[in-house]
């Protein structure tokens, strides 16, 4: 299995270049010209953890040439909109202070410091929350915890300011409160401080349904940032967070294969499907959280029979070429002018699935790393 993994990872290499990476599978869809996003973003991570972990440059190098091609002299990201105050133009940039170090280019410090300043002004919720995007007046995603906390706490620390701590332990503490779905023992994908938002719970704010990747984002989000923080009430804090989710998330693995469902508390319900990402994001942080020391030998099991499931389920080969199958292309809520986007079980299972795009093979590359410490 290693070496069929292996291979894929060449091929993804080998038929990307930073124009074209076959892995931005939205992008190539929508005939969109090379941009900053955090598909790519995710993309670097997992190539950077690669590097870190076997040591081989052409990792690194991989990833120092795609940034290259993306931050400016100026250090302006190609094709950025900070007006936008969009957090997933945050991801990106985290793997920025590795490049940083790694290559010494100056370009690489002056981006870091052009998207703090999109974290500084950042609208908020009435609570101190960053706002998704502009577009998405008032409103949390899980998702948007991992988009932009990490970089935020890694900014902290490199910069010694200990009170961005503080307020990204207040983020993961209301999206706590005002996200957890009592009746599943999860999280729902956003909410909406106003209540406004067609999608919104009148009363609680929070959207419909309990999906699979967002809880993979939150999950990541927390182990990568514990990973980074200090001991300490920050870190306390966080690990109590993590754990909980992955004690009550592996309640729902299938049993067969260990992997999630798109919507994770409806098994089995029509439409539903075991999906590759999300499967890959909960067994990656089961296993980090392991090797961190945080969680039991049953939670990394549970975490390696997850990845054999993804690994046996939907790593397929076709003319001689790997492909990792199973993904959910994207999911969202709203805007206003996007009804169809209602948080609903319909919703999340009509969006399509794919192979190759990075927000699944991301995961499932960093969680591959994680499994070959564990000895798979």
């Amino acid at each position: 299995m290693n070496d069929s993994i292996e291979r894929y990872i060449e091929r993804l290499l080998n038929e990307s270049t930073p124009e074209t990476p076959i892995w931005n599978i939205e992008r190539v869809r929508s005939g969109q010209p090379p941009h900053w996003n955090y598909i790519d973003g995710c993309m670097l991570i997992a190539l950077w953890e690669l590097y870190s972990k076997s040591g081989d440059t052409k990792y690194a190098d991989f990833c120092l040439n795609f940034m290259d091609f993306y931050i400016g002299e100026d250090g302006i990201p190609l094709g950025y909109d900070m007006e936008a105050y969009n957090v997933d133009f945050i991801c990106p940039g985290r793997v920025l202070f590795d490049l940083y170090k790694y290559s010494r280019r100056e370009k690489f410090k002056r981006a870091i410091d052009v998207l703090y300043t999109q974290i500084e002004r950042q609208p908020r919720t009435y609570e101190g929350s960053f706002w998704h995007k502009a577009i998405y007046t008032n409103q949390v995603w899980l998702d948007g915890l991992f988009m932009a906390q990490v970089f935020y706490v890694r900014y902290a620390l490199e910069y010694n300011k200990p009170e961005f701590l503080d307020d990204t332990l207040r983020q993961f503490n209301t999206a706590q409160e005002r996200m957890y779905d009592r009746k599943t023992g999860l999280y729902r994908h956003g909410y909406d401080a106003s209540k406004a938002a067609f999608w919104a719970d009148k009363e609680t704010g929070q959207s419909r349904s309990v999906w699979l990747r967002s809880l993979g984002w939150f999950s990541l989000a927390l182990c990568d940032i514990v990973s980074y923080l200090p001991d300490g009430r920050h870190k306390d804090t966080l690990i109590k967070i993590l754990v909980e989710l992955l004690d009550r998330v592996g309640r729902y693995a299938d049993p067969e294969t260990g992997m999630y469902w798109q919507v994770v508390d409806q098994p089995g319900r029509e439409g539903n499907y075991l999906e590759s990402s999300g499967s890959s994001m909960i067994a990656r942080a089961m296993l980090k959280s392991h090797r961190l020391g945080l969680v039991s030998d049953e939670t990394r099991r549970l975490g390696l029979k997850t990845f054999k499931g993804v690994c046996d389920k939907y790593l397929s080969e076709r003319d001689g070429s790997l492909n990792l199958g199973g993904i959910c292309l994207l999911a969202g809520l709203g805007p206003e002018n996007n009804r169809r986007r209602d948080g609903s079980y319909e919703y999340y299972i009509s969006e399509p699935v794919v192979e190759n795009d990075a927000k699944g093979v991301a995961p499932f590359l960093m969680c591959y790393v994680e499994a070959k410490l564990c000895g798979f």
